[in-house]
């Protein structure tokens, strides 16, 4: 059994929710200001969530200073082989980093592994320094790493789940479907989570970030498809949990219902799926470890029904 720390979450404050609602409505207005609007205010939410128990430890994987992660052990005393989890965060391809603040997306780490998962926080090479597929090649070099290093961790190999949000879920998009950018041996992967993924290269005019998609992927846009995680979805991809906000960045909620229904009509079966109402771009990961416990535990129940039930509980 994997036990969960006993804590206490902060609340998301009331006057934060009634900002969410006031900018909801108008966010592709500002993409940007919201962004770090959001980043800030959650931040000091997230200062009084409870950290004791975590052991956090840094490594490198490469020589480039962004070529880094953190690697988040709970400290509960099991035994237990536990699943492992790798969050990748985003930033549209040309900024952003695992320290989106001090507080996220450590955020995320925190939350998982409270939970009894062995978390990542992982940071890749961004866009012009390295351009398409270079940051996906970061993200397998990470899976390669836990993997390898599975047993000291204390993880099973085979319960490896990779997640990432906005530009960081078309890096674990990449890896996860497209088959040129894994190992001959395959993805390694037991699950992937998708949260608000840009997981369609586009140049769209209603597009904010159509620029910085180029930056990354190229000014080719007729190489846009087949660059795009969801046009390599089949029915051998790993199982996968998608979900959007009611407030995106343009687009955004449009591709993740795409990767949603391209999963369905391969497999036969659709994935889960999870509508934050009411959450942004920004709040719907950095609310991950206050009180308001939805969308992580439609994660943890994910990773628990993908994982073998027998050899393991979440609490």
């Amino acid at each position: 059994m994997v036990r969960r720390l006993m804590t206490k979450r902060p609340e998301i404050p009331s006057d934060l929710r009634v900002l969410m609602a006031e900018i909801g409505p108008k966010w592709a207005s500002d993409t940007k200001g919201h962004v770090r609007l959001m980043v800030e205010e959650f931040s000091r939410v997230l200062k009084s969530s409870p950290k004791d128990g975590i052991r956090a430890e840094t490594v490198r994987y490469g020589t480039h200073e962004r070529q880094a992660f953190e690697v988040f052990q709970p400290a509960d005393g099991s035994s237990a082989t536990r699943p492992g989890l790798i969050f990748v965060h985003g930033g549209a391809f040309t900024e952003g980093s695992r320290h989106r603040s001090t507080e996220i997306y450590a955020n995320v780490l925190y939350y998982f592994a409270r939970h009894g998962i062995v978390g990542i926080n992982a940071g890749y090479r961004l866009a012009p320094d390295a351009r398409y597929p270079e940051a996906t090649r970061d993200i397998a070099a990470i899976v390669h790493w836990m993997r390898n290093n599975a047993a000291n961790l204390g993880v099973d190999p085979n319960r490896i789940f990779l997640m990432g949000h906005s530009a960081g879920g078309a890096h674990v998009g990449s890896y996860a479907y497209d088959r040129r950018h894994q190992p001959a041996t395959g993805h390694g992967l037991a699950g992937v989570l998708i949260i608000s993924g840009r997981v369609r290269a586009d140049a769209r005019a209603d597009n904010p970030n159509a620029r910085r998609v180029a930056e990354y992927y190229g000014p080719d846009v007729s190489t846009y498809d087949d660059v795009s995680p969801v046009s390599h979805v089949d029915s051998s991809s790993p199982p996968t949990f998608v979900a959007c906000s009611e407030f995106e960045n343009p687009l955004i909620d449009v591709y993740c219902f795409e990767l949603a229904h391209r999963l369905g009509a391969a497999k036969g079966h659709a994935p889960p799926f999870a509508w934050m109402k009411g959450h942004n771009h920004t709040s719907i990961i950095a609310h991950f470890d206050t009180a308001e416990d939805v969308l992580g535990q439609a994660c943890l129940d994910f990773i628990a029904e993908t994982c073998d039930a027998t050899s393991v509980q979440l609490a």
